[in-house]
């Protein structure tokens, strides 16, 4: 998928990987924005408890911190919109400069993490044991297109991180 040109990372992608990767980012804008609330395990999951038995401590670091790194992690989201084609009636080549990059794997992985609290995926899950479950029980399922978007983020963070320690 990805490779490294110069200094630059490209990849090129499908019309369906444009949509998903559209869809994925707005969603992690949005839950940053207008969905943002410290109950939801998401958010949980993406700003976590720094001091988990001193709430006051926690409440302290989050009222110095919270606003720039929610702000970081819609920019970087926003990288990942800005590198895509225009229109997600194409796929098209995406050129990333370096900083972009690193945009775009720190999105992947949040974007990974909301998705993995929401399908309940956790360290030990072997995700293709999921998925076959999945297809077993219902191929059309949701969930198994939710597993195989998880699996196909996984796999394109892990192509652009090669890209970039070549």
């Amino acid at each position: 998928m990805f490779h490294r040109q110069g200094e630059r990372y490209v990849a090129s992608f499908a019309v369906d990987e444009v949509r998903v990767l559209r869809k994925v980012a707005g969603e992690v804008v949005g839950l940053l924005t207008d969905g943002f609330d410290h109950g939801d395990p998401v958010v949980g999951r993406l700003f976590p408890e720094v001091y988990p038995d001193d709430s006051a401590g926690t409440a302290e670091f989050r009222r110095y911190t919270e606003g720039d790194l929610k702000t970081a992690k819609i920019d970087q989201a926003g990288a990942i919109l800005a590198a895509l084609p225009d229109t997600t009636d194409a796929g098209g080549e995406v050129r990333l400069d370096a900083e972009a990059a690193e945009a775009w794997l720190r999105a992947l992985n949040d974007a990974r993490l909301a998705m993995g609290v929401r399908l309940d995926i956790s360290d030990g899950t072997d995700l293709g044991e999921e998925l076959d479950e999945a297809m077993a029980l219902d191929p059309t399922s949701s969930r198994v297109f939710q597993l195989s978007v998880y699996a196909y983020l996984g796999y394109l963070q892990e192509s652009l991180l090669n890209a970039l320690v070549d």
